[in-house]
């Protein structure tokens, strides 16, 4: 009888202990979500790349451009030292010398996911856009920061900046100006640049006093970042941050460094060779 209570005992004991794992187990919160990670491979070496799970849309985007090999063979076809290195144009894959680039695309665009947590410090993956009122992102061409150290009094110009830029894009969403907005829609359609100079400065005049929209403030972790990393502040809750380098930042720079002729293409063609998910 008692060999029987030991075992009891025993069995006892173990199921407690795997009843409380399991518990255990069930009660942990879900595991945080991995980030997507992208190899580029350029004419100057590679660079890697994280895609934040912040902003899904122009993270299954990207991640759909790589499989599909829409920036395979694609150039770096706008580069500024100090700021930033461009690509993701495909007409770019088989551009000849003095052609204009920066216009390409697929038919669509990404939805903007702008957050705050989010911002163009060095590394800093964004994406390019036009200048529609939904600020709404280019389908292909994106960007990759250099950026250069701001002190305080610079990251004030830039805080400014970033405040010109939300005015404006509220000004021009407001429906209460929306016929104005609408005429130099028409008139960039048209190519009447003309008429559309006379109704950029009347918006700029009507602007002046505009108040109507939410001011930002760049927050004191970003500020040191820029102080001690660098980065683009004034892109910030302007254009979509949708990930980061995490290897090869001096590729990044070694691209931002190449000699540049007319709009800011590169004399010697930099190439994207191959875009891919290293964690399919």
């Amino acid at each position: 009888m008692k060999k029987l209570n030991t075992a009891l005992t025993i069995c006892f004991v173990v199921f407690c202990t795997y009843s409380c794992t399991q518990k255990t187990k069930q009660t942990e919160g879900p595991e945080e979500e991995k980030r997507t990670s992208i190899e580029m491979v350029t004419e100057l070496g590679t660079i890697v790349l994280e895609l934040y799970n912040e902003t899904p849309k122009h993270r299954d985007n990207f991640n759909q451009l790589a499989n599909d090999g829409v920036l395979d063979s694609v150039l770096f076809h706008r580069v500024i030292e100090n700021f930033m290195i461009q690509g993701g144009d495909p007409d770019s894959k088989y551009a000849q010398p003095g052609d204009t680039l920066g216009n390409g695309g697929l038919d669509y665009r990404v939805d903007a996911e702008f957050n705050t947590a989010l911002f163009h410090k060095k590394g800093a993956l964004g994406a390019a856009r036009d200048g529609n009122l939904a600020r709404a992102s280019s389908s292909t061409q994106f960007y990759i920061v250099q950026g250069k150290i701001f002190n305080d009094s610079l990251l004030e110009v830039a805080e400014g900046r970033i405040n010109g830029w939300l005015k404006q894009n509220a000004f021009k969403n407001d429906s209460s100006n929306q016929d104005i907005v609408s005429e130099l829609i028409k008139a960039e359609e048209a190519e009447d640049w003309t008429r559309y100079a006379q109704l950029n400065n009347s918006i700029n005049e009507l602007m002046e006093d505009y108040q109507n929209f939410e001011k930002y403030s760049i927050p004191a972790a970003h500020r040191e970042v820029y102080k001690s990393v660098g980065g683009t502040p004034h892109l910030d809750q302007n254009y979509t941050v949708f990930g980061e380098v995490v290897q090869g930042l001096e590729v990044v720079d070694a691209i931002a460094a190449v000699q540049t002729g007319a709009m800011d293409r590169p004399v010697k063609d930099v190439r994207i060779l191959k875009v891919s998910v290293l964690n399919k």
